[in-house]
């Protein structure tokens, strides 16, 4: 687990509170892909339970793991019984074959590379699925967005996480994809992308950039300025691209 990967514990309530959830979309096109009932599941990375509350919805027995106690002390505020807690890093837990689903929301880049696909190929029963999904909130008005790209430079150069394979942008299919296509271990990869526009008020959109890996590494006083540049330069309504990008395979 990478610095950046173990910021969010201090912060939390805010992730809580700024962060978007899944739409129930995406559960669809997971459980329509694994194509049998889908019982029991394993979330890496779970973080405040954003995901794991809408498959946990549908009946499924979801083990949600984080190495950080505070973020999973905000997620059991949200889930019922069925759900359970591991705080532990997802090279720490059990290689044991007990899921049907393994699924990463927006947390699989924070994992070490070595061994990753053995790992979770061990997790899952003969024929389990593994979904990962996410996508970074942009600023949907080029203007708006251009502004406070130049107001952010002076503290911050880029806000954003790398593809970690290095995968451009416009390359047709995006990582873990392009890892899982290479993986002896996998078959019938498969990639997505749901369509998703936010609307928040600037403090809300400012309290989103207070959850973000990037700005949490600053120094505190590097941080609030770089928050205060970008406040003077948005309109009081932002709107958001939040397209959610969903990648599937099948352990072999």
């Amino acid at each position: 687990m990478s610095t950046r990967g173990l910021t969010f514990g201090a912060v939390a309530s805010a992730y809580e509170a700024y962060r978007p959830g899944y739409p129930e979309q995406l559960v669809d096109e997971v459980l329509a892909y694994a194509g049998r009932p889908v019982r029991t599941a394993l979330e890496i990375g779970a973080g405040t339970g954003k995901a794991t509350r809408v498959f946990a919805a549908r009946g499924i027995q979801v083990t949600a793991s984080d190495p950080d106690a505070a973020m999973l002390a905000e997620l059991r505020k949200h889930v019922g019984p069925t759900t359970t807690t591991v705080c532990a890093p997802f090279e720490d837990l059990p290689l044991s074959p007990d899921h049907d689903l393994v699924f990463a929301a927006a947390a699989l880049h924070w994992t070490a590379p070595a061994r990753r696909w053995e790992s979770v190929a061990a997790m899952l029963r003969p024929g389990g699925v593994f979904a990962s999904f996410g996508g970074q909130l942009h600023l949907a008005d080029p203007d708006v967005d251009a502004a406070v790209d130049a107001a952010r430079a002076p503290y911050l150069g880029d806000d954003g996480v790398p593809s970690p394979d290095g995968t451009p942008e416009e390359a047709p299919m995006q990582w873990p994809g392009t890892e899982l296509l290479t993986s002896p271990l996998f078959t019938d990869v498969r990639q997505s992308r749901i369509e998703r526009q936010l609307s928040l008020a600037a403090e809300d959109y400012l309290g989103h950039l207070s959850t973000v890996s990037a700005y949490l590494v600053l120094p505190d006083d590097v941080r609030q300025a770089g928050f205060a540049a970008i406040a003077a330069v948005l309109p009081e309504q932002v709107v958001l691209a939040g397209d959610v990008t969903l990648h599937l395979a099948r352990w072999s």
